[in-house]
């Protein structure tokens, strides 16, 4: 009979801490079911539509960039221009994989070649070469970066994914860097143009100058 009390309480206690085990558990699950839902905070589906539409513009033109870099790597016959292609083929390059990267987090897939818009504008530049390649190429990169460098301050402040934002505040600074190099490049190439123009018109008002003075001296001495 002593034993039943005894054995009474082993079973109070085993239940107890059977009990303390199933909570335990259970907040285990709960707090993992909190962290499931917290790491789905930064899925696809919790990108705005206008977010997406900025991701995918953001990794076509990154796309464009490093291919019209290593054109004009190739073709630019200003060395300005060489260089300004191949800063555009390394630093588009990294900023394209660190956004190909999230770009799957949030259930998007990278694009593997150009859009229509970017297409033309690199089957263009295929055709040039020289001065009027340089000419061309740092219009489309002004042109690009400003665009560019508007979205991207955009995003940096209003996109409704914090992820998104942290890339696009991270980038900001290196496509206005780039915008100003391509301000400064386009005037460097656009500016030999104009000196090039002037002195062939110069040359061409002195030799027209010469000949009139010529038939003048011809005229008088007949």
């Amino acid at each position: 009979m002593s034993q039943t009390p005894g054995s009474s309480s082993g079973s109070d206690m085993g239940g107890a801490s059977g009990s303390a085990t199933s909570g335990s558990r259970s907040s285990r699950t709960s707090t993992m079911d909190q962290g499931s839902a917290g790491s789905g905070s930064s899925g696809g589906a919790q990108l705005s539509s206008s977010d997406r539409q900025f991701v995918q513009e953001a990794a076509t033109g990154g796309l464009a960039e490093v291919e019209l870099g290593r054109l004009a790597e190739q073709k630019a016959e200003s060395q300005s221009v060489k260089d300004f292609g191949k800063r555009m083929v390394t630093d588009h390059t990294k900023a394209n994989d660190e956004l190909k990267s999230q770009m799957k987090n949030w259930g998007m897939s990278a694009p593997t070649s150009l859009d229509s818009k970017h297409q033309s504008a690199k089957d263009k530049l295929s055709k040039l070469s020289g001065a009027e390649f340089d000419r061309e190429y740092m219009n489309t990169m002004m042109k690009d970066h400003q665009k560019d460098v508007s979205d991207f301050q955009k995003e940096s402040t209003s996109a409704s994914n914090s992820e998104l934002k942290a890339f696009a505040s991270k980038t900001l600074p290196t496509l206005q860097e780039h915008l100003q190099l391509a301000q400064q490049v386009h005037g460097e190439v656009n500016g030999k143009a104009a000196s090039s123009s002037s002195s062939s018109s110069k040359s061409s008002k002195s030799s027209s100058s010469s000949s009139t003075g010529s038939s003048d001296s011809s005229g008088s001495s007949r």
